[in-house]
């Protein structure tokens, strides 16, 4: 067995892929696929700011489809089950709170960062991003309820910083900034959506429209990103055992709203 990394190469290896002092980074990751790591997390979590510098931030999606019922989450959860086992599901749910809503679908670098000390999150019931760093609470301003992933989302915000994505031992079918490119191309079709709240503190479902997002495709989508992207917008690299890709967050976005018009 390999000796577990330690907090040191990490982030010699993030800067050595390209991660530089000062960016702003998104990132999407599977810890196990890196193999052990000396501290966990933690560590990981460390060695990405280490990388980024004091000037640089580090986000993540910390999504909670746990708290609503239009979700595949909630599919999953409840196929097969009764009427009467269906309703008790959805009496369950807890509401979702911004300081407190864990999201453990996200992994456990996600949850690391959402719990970090001087971490921010911003306020969207179903899709969240957190973020730890100087630009934090710049970036997570103004996420409107009812718009996920588009214009008034942390993506949005990330395109403007010219930001890069991490795609720490994942593939292309978890690069949410894809979806930016679904809001982006003419005509996105759309859909309803409904979730748990608690506005004063009083709990509610909550209905609303937006983008129907589908990342069905994606896989499809970064390939032939990759293929096409020009200097500097995919490098790839070995982070302990995981196969890691630094992506321009502008390319990748611009390349999804043209392909997704085109394959759609």
């Amino acid at each position: 067995m390999s000796d577990p990394l330690d907090g040191e190469r990490p982030a010699a290896a993030l800067n050595a892929l390209g991660v530089r002092s000062g960016d702003v980074l998104l990132v999407h990751a599977s810890l196990r696929s890196m193999g052990p790591v000396a501290g966990g997390p933690e560590a990981v979590l460390a060695a990405l700011r280490r990388a980024v510098g004091r000037e640089g931030t580090v986000m993540v999606p910390s999504f909670t489809p746990e708290n609503s019922d239009t979700s595949p989450h909630f599919r999953a959860r409840v196929h097969g089950l009764d009427a009467d086992a269906r309703e008790a599901v959805r009496s369950s749910m807890e509401p979702f709170d911004p300081a407190l809503t864990p999201a453990p679908s996200m992994g456990a670098l996600a949850e690391t960062v959402r719990t970090a000390a001087g971490a921010e999150r911003s306020g969207h019931p179903q899709t969240s991003f957190s973020a730890i760093g100087p630009a934090a609470g710049k970036l997570l301003a103004g996420h409107r309820p009812d718009c996920h992933l588009g214009e008034d989302s942390p993506l949005a915000r990330l395109y403007e910083a010219d930001a890069r994505i991490l795609l720490l031992g994942t593939g292309y079918a978890t690069c949410t900034a894809f979806h930016l490119g679904e809001y982006r191309r003419p005509g996105p079709p759309r859909r309803r959506y409904r979730c748990v709240v608690a506005p004063q503190g009083v709990r509610q479902w909550w209905e609303y429209e937006d983008v129907a997002l589908d990342d069905s495709d994606f896989g499809a989508l970064g390939a032939a990103f990759e293929e096409a992207a020009g200097p500097g917008d995919v490098r790839t690299a070995l982070l302990g055992s995981a196969p890691c890709r630094l992506l321009r967050l502008r390319a990748a976005v611009d390349f999804a709203t043209g392909w997704l018009t085109d394959h759609r």
